[in-house]
């Protein structure tokens, strides 16, 4: 774990999105649809902030990353353009090559514990991962998966 973790996203993606359209109900539907990403970083990559648009959902969302240095982890925040409301952050560290950053939020007015999960990365790809668990952490249920592909070099 450095503060330079997400230096790999700096730049302009594409996204491909598939996400569980009921989660926590045992469904297995998923919606695929497009976005585009713009990254960057700042405090000398101790921090990382991205915007990405929905264009077929009518909304975009934004995401802040910052690096606690005592703490040696990263706290992520979420904030949507539906909503306006930043999210509970999640927190966690890189371990070879996954980032793995933990939380709890809220999914239909109930409590769940929520997991981001950065996997895949190379140059040009990435991979975003969104769980839940509603067992204390004993199982967890994808519902929401992120594809991104380079689109400067």
């Amino acid at each position: 774990m450095t503060i330079n973790d997400f230096d790999f996203l700096v730049g302009s993606w594409t996204v491909v999105n598939r996400r569980l359209t009921k989660p926590l109900t045992g469904g297995d539907e998923w919606d695929e649809f497009p976005a585009t990403c713009t990254a960057r970083t700042f405090f000398d990559g101790a921090g990382s902030f991205d915007e990405i648009h929905f264009p077929t959902k009518g909304f975009s969302g934004s995401a802040l990353r910052s690096f606690d240095h005592e703490a040696g982890e990263w706290f992520i925040y979420w904030v949507n353009s539906r909503t306006g409301h930043l999210q509970p952050p999640v927190s966690g560290v890189f371990t070879d090559g996954v980032g793995s950053m933990y939380g709890d939020d809220q999914h239909d007015g109930d409590p769940v514990r929520v997991r981001y999960q950065w996997s895949e990365i190379t140059s040009n790809t990435a991979r975003w991962e969104q769980a839940f668990s509603v067992d204390g952490e004993r199982t967890w249920e994808t519902n929401w998966i992120m594809e991104f592909t380079r689109v400067d070099n």
